[in-house]
């Protein structure tokens, strides 16, 4: 895993459900959108697999501010870990990674993300995204998440 230093929000959650499921689930973009706060839709822009080197689009939406951004795989490996960059347009905006570790009653999911934003980018970004306080969004973001990705998979 690439060194990112501490992340600027994260979470965990345990998922009565098998690794490998809860991979599938994080790792269909369809679904990861429907999961995520933010996300509207997800969609392969090059490549149509979770491999890294992969690059899909995120289409965005907070309350009337809509936005798109452009996501490399980095990490895919199967019932363990997935991870993108995110980039508005050629500008890093942030690194998110899912970590899953099995446990005795399924697993155990970490969200993560870092914030790459540059210093001048991050007041532009808030205007345009809706979001000025974005540590604090992404933490609240991550808990719902985690908690639509547990009520996902143990329903299955």
């Amino acid at each position: 895993m690439t060194q990112h230093g501490p992340a600027s929000a994260a979470a965990s959650t345990d998922i009565a459900a098998d690794p490998a499921e809860v991979y599938a689930l994080i790792t269909d973009l369809p679904t990861l959108a429907a999961l995520a706060e933010e996300a509207t839709k997800m969609e392969w822009h090059k490549g149509d697999c979770v491999a890294p080197g992969a690059v899909f689009k995120g289409h965005n939406r907070q309350g009337t501010k809509k936005w798109t951004t452009t996501c490399t795989v980095t990490h895919a490996e199967p019932g363990r870990a997935f991870a993108f960059d995110v980039k508005s347009l050629v500008i890093p905006v942030a690194h998110w990674r899912y970590d899953i570790t099995a446990t005795d009653a399924g697993c155990t999911v970490t969200e993560r993300t870092w914030d790459k934003r540059p210093g001048w980018f991050r007041t532009p970004a808030g205007i345009a995204t809706g979001v000025r306080d974005r540590d604090t969004a992404n933490a609240k973001h991550i808990k719902l998440t985690l908690q639509r990705l547990k009520d996902r998979a143990e329903s299955v």
